[in-house]
């Protein structure tokens, strides 16, 4: 659901009270919700509501996104927007609900961003070599 509100000056507000995360990272967040959304509607797996995705569908896609995009370079970046885990998404996520840019159901929680994966499974194994592969992905 879109905000009337102006991104750019809700992640000023945003990183003014909290400046973890670079505002590059709120982009991409954002830019990974839509890629989420839109990939859903095409394998047929349609948003359980009016496009809101789980946070565990949300990690799935970011981390989809992030590899198309990024490459490689996806931890290396994740790293400098200094975003090291799952739950730094979630954190992110819930403070753009509570800015009004993102909407959130009753059933959602902060706790659905944990124990998603790890950055090095998630953005550096895909590009090892089999042979120093810890999963089989």
């Amino acid at each position: 659901m879109p905000s009337k509100k102006d991104f750019p000056e809700v992640i000023k507000t945003i990183r003014e009270e909290d400046p973890r995360f670079s505002e590059a990272a709120y982009h991409f967040v954002r830019q990974a919700l839509d890629h989420t959304i839109n990939n859903l509607k095409k394998s047929g797996t349609k948003p359980s509501r009016r496009n809101h995705v789980s946070g565990q569908q949300l990690l799935d896609g970011i981390r989809v996104f992030a590899l198309d995009q990024y490459g490689p370079m996806a931890k290396t970046l994740l790293d400098t927007w200094n975003v090291e885990k799952c739950e730094d998404f979630g954190d992110m996520v819930f403070q753009l609900v509570e800015h009004g840019i993102l909407g959130k159901t009753d059933e959602d929680s902060q706790d659905d961003f944990a124990d998603g994966y790890t950055f090095e499974e998630a953005f550096t194994e895909p590009f090892l070599p089999k042979s120093r592969r810890t999963t089989d992905s």
